[in-house]
């Protein structure tokens, strides 16, 4: 029997080179798709109604002053994400981005300190500060006095900033309302997200698209957030949930208050 004798293309240098240059290509994609990278993976997180309860507590406690019985629900929204000290693959980040639920963002843009614990006591701190400047914010726009009205906040181990002008709202409709005898909510499931400073300022947050989905898990309907935000508000966004920017207190409680009355509201 003769010797099987391959072709001489397929013994050349040169196609022996590219077989070679091939396998290694094809090892370093292997090697990559398994290396970690720099990056966390975010996905739509809990949501808690500020005029109601989380994990069994109420989530506002108001002392001082009268405070009334609400209808409807405030919700705050959070993204999950993977621990600080976790690194994402590429290959896990290629699925991520094809998955409208998950999103891959640089850690150090979700996690300023790669210490875990650090990160931890960040985001605590950035929650302690959103609720004092939401505190500052509800109680100038109702003309109270910080001296005689204490606001209790309590939302477990939820950290970061982006509460705060849920926070706020709660705040306003628990001492106020529409002012008028009615809910800011109309009795309708409200979420937002959004910072607040001590005037009553709403600043973007990031990673609204995330949150919408959330907020609409949840049955709600409208979605307050940040006017800087609409554009990526508008990636993906939920079936039947309603788009609403604000860049004031002032201006998301008269928001609602159209939304109530019929009147004209904002969109994106």
């Amino acid at each position: 029997m003769s010797d099987l004798k391959l072709p001489k293309a397929l013994t050349a240098p040169r196609t022996r080179a590219l077989a070679l240059c091939g396998a290694l290509v094809a090892a370093l994609f292997g090697v990559a798709a398994f290396v970690p990278l720099p990056y966390t993976l975010t996905w739509p997180g809990v949501t808690a109604d500020t005029l109601g309860s989380y994990q069994g507590r109420p989530v506002l406690t108001v002392t001082g002053a009268p405070v009334r019985a609400t209808d409807g629900e405030l919700r705050m929204v959070t993204i999950s994400a993977t621990n600080p000290g976790e690194r994402t693959t590429f290959w896990r980040s290629v699925q991520a981005w094809l998955d409208q639920d998950e999103a891959i963002r640089p850690t150090d843009s979700v996690y300023p300190q790669e210490d875990p614990a650090k990160a931890e006591e960040v985001t605590a701190q950035q929650m302690a500060q959103s609720q004092d400047s939401a505190t500052a914010a509800a109680l100038s726009y109702l003309h109270l006095s910080p001296d005689q009205v204490k606001v209790k906040v309590d939302l477990g181990d939820i950290g970061g900033p982006s509460a705060g002008q849920m926070l706020a709202l709660g705040i306003v409709d628990k001492l106020a309302g529409d002012g008028k005898g009615g809910d800011l909510t109309g009795g309708l499931k409200i979420a937002g997200t959004g910072t607040i400073d001590d005037e009553g300022n709403v600043g973007a947050v990031g990673g609204v698209p995330l949150k919408t989905q959330a907020a609409a898990r949840d049955g709600v309907t409208v979605f307050l957030l940040p006017k800087d935000e609409c554009t990526d508000a508008k990636v993906n966004t939920p079936e039947g949930l309603r788009l609403v920017p604000v860049g004031t207190l002032s201006e998301a409680v008269s928001a609602l208050e159209a939304l109530k009355s019929g009147g004209s509201v904002p969109g994106c």
